[in-house]
């Protein structure tokens, strides 16, 4: 019984906590992003997006490994790497399509996909890229993407596709506890499948999956690691 009304509890200051944010973005206002800001915004010097890029992986991983910048036409092969490897720096809208930071220009997400990734999971990011760019917007993309996906246009993740998010200079989002970065993890892409599979989500596992509906074909595990891609040690989660 002490454990039942435990989880009770739990489950009632959960639901206050969420009601409060709500509460509080409702009395902020109007969301800021609410759409797309000038392009120029969402760009950066080619050398510091480099070097963000590579800040995704540990260097002996993102030293050798292609790296993709963002143009206003879409991403560019800035370097060709020689181990299967991919980084880049992904911009808001690669985000969930309800967050209030879809749009927002600040948002910087340095991510290194490896080969099987590569391969799959970043033609979602790169389709994506290319209706945020020809001026669509977040509803439109929205059904662009589900299009696509009903006329088989997206892959499938490849068997063993994976990334590195292990940059402490990201930008996520503008929410208090996201403190611009998260924490250091790897992200594990496979077909849709229910996260109680891996294990996500329960007491005591290290697998995390945001249960929200990603329209791609994907559902994305999430498992934290104790330090940054630079060796320094991250904040406990």
């Amino acid at each position: 019984m002490k454990t039942r009304h435990s989880a009770r509890w739990a489950a009632a200051c959960t639901l206050a906590v969420m009601l409060s944010a709500l509460a509080g973005f409702a009395a902020g206002g109007a969301n800021p992003y609410e759409r797309m800001a000038p392009v120029a915004q969402y760009l950066m010097p080619r050398g510091s997006e480099i070097a963000l890029a590579r800040s995704a992986a540990p260097a002996a991983i993102s030293d050798e490994a292609t790296i993709l910048t963002l143009d206003s036409q879409g991403y560019q092969t800035a370097v060709r790497g020689s181990n299967g490897f991919t980084c880049l720096v992904e911009r808001s809208w690669g985000a969930l399509f309800e967050s209030p930071d879809f749009w927002n220009p600040k948002v910087r997400v340095p991510i290194c996909y490896n080969l099987a990734a590569s391969s799959s999971i970043l033609t979602y990011t790169l389709r994506r890229t290319k209706f945020a760019l020809a001026g669509d917007s977040k509803e439109r993309i929205l059904d662009e993407v589900r299009a696509a996906v009903a006329r088989n246009e997206f892959p499938s993740p490849a068997p063993g596709a994976m990334s590195f998010m292990m940059s402490k200079d990201g930008y996520l989002a503008d929410a208090e506890n996201a403190g611009g970065h998260w924490h250091p993890h790897l992200m594990f892409h496979v077909p849709k499948v229910a996260g109680a599979s891996w294990g996500a989500n329960l007491p005591g596992s290290p697998v995390i999956v945001d249960p929200r509906d990603i329209p791609e074909p994907q559902t994305i595990f999430m498992v934290t690691v104790p330090h940054w891609s630079d060796g320094t040690m991250a904040a406990a989660h």
